[in-house]
């Protein structure tokens, strides 16, 4: 048990001082670097050798990774996956099983350092380091359905505000592909997934794809449900020659509507999540501390007639 302590606490403090390093000196040097700053002697040997470790680890997993066998079916699943989570490199996809790989192997190797604690059952042990193994495997997955899941929340949360302003722009006498591109610009510090989308969509456009085409590929680029009907919407409209601007102002509102059935839909299962640790957690302590002290009271009293009645 204490083994198991020790290495927790050994992995907490090695990562909260990875992820110090990189925030205060890594990521500042590479920042000096590309804008040809001067950097401190100090600083700047830190910066390069968490930069040489970081690099050797990274093309360590591609490595890895390169060497997986995977189907072309798997494959263009997952870098459907990775895309949605906003992992568009040619690397990604390599990066993403040598990370499955080598925290299988992490695990396995966990286990078996932890050997002197594991059950002296061989049967026990096997499962557990294959209970370890497909843990790590399916790890990378839970990370990146949450990834995922977090992106879509905030190109939902994001998308209201962006309908907004792109009904200002095209009321205003822009086009729709120059609406978007100003929304991208905009909106790029306090909403960048949204902005990331719809400026891919303003590349494929300048590169020759046809409009409804390029708002297509958004969809299914992001594969959230909103920006799906979004697309719907935009590909009728400029179909059929109906108001832009009106359609778009409709839709923002009915978003705005979902967004606040949905938080009083959160806000009326807050009382039925409640009752559980309400009734397990909280109503026995209000017990033990009101009633506590009338019980003891009550025997207190009672200990001296339960003796004359014993004699």
């Amino acid at each position: 048990m204490e083994s198991i302590i020790a290495l927790t606490l050994f992995l907490f403090l090695m990562s909260a001082i990875s992820y110090y390093g990189y925030r205060h000196y890594a990521k500042p040097g590479r920042i000096f670097e590309q804008i040809g700053g001067p950097a401190g002697e100090v600083e700047t040997s830190r910066a390069y050798g968490a930069a040489g470790a970081a690099g050797l680890l990274i093309r360590t997993i591609r490595r890895v990774g390169e060497k997986v066998p995977i189907s072309p079916q798997d494959a263009s699943r997952t870098r459907r996956y990775l895309i949605a989570a906003g992992y568009r490199s040619d690397t990604a996809l390599v990066t993403y099983y040598g990370v499955k790989v080598l925290l299988c192997i992490a695990m396995a190797g966990l286990i078996f350092a932890l050997r002197s604690q594991l059950p002296a059952v061989m049967v026990l042990r096997v499962i557990l380091v294959v209970g370890g193994v497909l843990a790590g495997f399916f790890i990378p997955n839970l990370v990146l359905d949450h990834l995922i899941s977090k992106r879509h929340e905030e190109i939902r949360f994001a998308l209201p505000d962006a309908l907004d302003l792109m009904v200002v722009s095209v009321e205003g006498g822009l086009a729709l592909d120059q609406a978007i591109q100003v929304v991208s610009r905009e909106l790029d510090i306090t909403h960048p997934s949204i902005c990331d989308e719809l400026k891919l969509v303003t590349l494929e456009m300048r590169a020759g794809t046809r409009r409804a085409d390029a708002l297509r590929h958004l969809a299914d680029r992001t594969g959230e449900t909103e920006i799906r009907s979004l697309v719907a919407i935009l590909v009728q409209t400029d179909r059929f020659g109906t108001s832009m601007a009106e359609s778009l102002r409709i839709h923002s509102e009915f978003l705005r509507i979902r967004r606040r059935q949905d938080a009083e839909e959160r806000a009326n299962k807050v009382g039925v999540k409640l009752v559980f640790p309400i009734f397990f957690c909280i109503l026995p302590s209000m017990f033990l501390v009101t009633g506590g002290p009338a019980i003891l009271q009550v025997f207190k009293q009672l200990r001296p007639l339960l003796r004359a009645f014993g004699n």
